[in-house]
């Protein structure tokens, strides 16, 4: 699989040939499911940890943290933003599944950093709706990660928040840098 910012050579010929990205992907996965074979697992981590990451293209969470298939639960999404749904994912992985732990990663570059709440009005001219949910642009990436801290331990919903450590990945060194409280 490519790690460059462009098509790989199958992705291109995929498109070429009236196929899609998707095509390609799912024809990826039938030669993946050709040699699987069921590791036994359930969906209780085995470090007993969940990782909240933006779902930034450039960051292989399991290469990049020494992870394997099974280790953590892994919820992504633009910015890495400890939103009410990330809230609800934690709260189910904790509860329900054994996490203890929870390692927030932000990153350098991320392009919520040249967003702004403007998004929102922006796609209500646009399609006539204000969405529901907010943006939650930063300028300031290590105060993000700060906040996204806070706001984990100040859940009621989860049990285990002396375990809650932030950091900002570097996607040009690979290199995490933590975070410390306010």
């Amino acid at each position: 699989m490519s790690t460059s910012a462009h098509p790989s050579a199958d992705a291109a010929d995929a498109i070429r040939t009236g196929g899609t990205v998707t095509d390609r992907l799912v024809e990826a996965n039938e030669r993946y499911a050709a040699d699987f074979t069921d590791p036994g697992m359930d969906a209780r981590p085995v470090l007993n940890v969940a990782v909240v990451a933006c779902m930034d293209a450039r960051l292989d969470l399991h290469s990049a943290l020494g992870l394997q298939l099974g280790d953590c639960h892994t919820i992504r999404n633009a910015g890495g933003v400890v939103t009410d749904d990330v809230i609800r994912s934690l709260t189910i992985s904790q509860r329900a599944l054994g996490t203890r732990s929870v390692m927030l990663v932000h990153h350098t570059g991320c392009g919520l950093e040249s967003l702004t709440e403007d998004f929102r009005h922006e796609l209500e001219d646009e399609v006539g709706q204000r969405p529901a949910w907010a943006v939650e642009a930063f300028r300031d990436v290590d105060q993000d990660v700060r906040q996204s801290m806070q706001r984990v331990r100040t859940s009621p919903f989860l049990l285990h928040k002396d375990d809650v450590r932030g950091f900002v990945f570097d996607v040009t060194t690979g290199l995490l840098r933590e975070i410390h409280p306010a």
